[in-house]
């Protein structure tokens, strides 16, 4: 049986087109999965580009140069060039906005609205909470 694992992306059993299937199906919507709800700092933001920046470099192998015959990694415009996807931090700021808009259409009753709006409903007792 085929892990998805870090191994999987440098066997030489499956095919690079498999290899991007596997991690445009599985990997990007795990590292995608919630983005609507939830604001990230500059530091969080960078992590998944280097996730996608690793695993596409895995996936696609070093570069020989042709001159001096040395094989080194891609650098990243290089793996934009071969692999022209979105930008995942521009995927990410898309799905926000979608959900935005989406609860924007919502009722004002409804949690999602008043949770992204900001509308508290009462008031919270004063002090400490207790335990129950």
């Amino acid at each position: 049986m085929l892990s998805v694992g870090a191994e999987s992306f440098s066997s030489s059993l499956l095919s690079r087109n498999v290899k991007i299937k596997i991690f445009k199906t599985i990997i990007l919507p795990v590292v995608l999965y919630g983005c609507e709800t939830r604001s990230l700092t500059l530091r969080e933001e960078r992590r998944p580009r280097v996730l996608k920046n690793r695993v596409l470099r895995r996936i696609l192998g070093p570069k020989r140069d042709e001159i001096t015959e040395d094989r080194r990694k891609l650098h990243n415009e290089e793996l934009i060039d071969l692999y022209s996807s979105p930008n995942i931090i521009w995927l990410r700021k898309s799905r926000r906005m979608r959900w935005e808009g989406r609860v924007a259409r919502m009722g004002g009753r409804r949690c999602s609205y008043m949770a992204c709006v900001g509308i508290p409903e009462g008031k919270r007792p004063l002090g400490r909470p207790g335990h129950r």
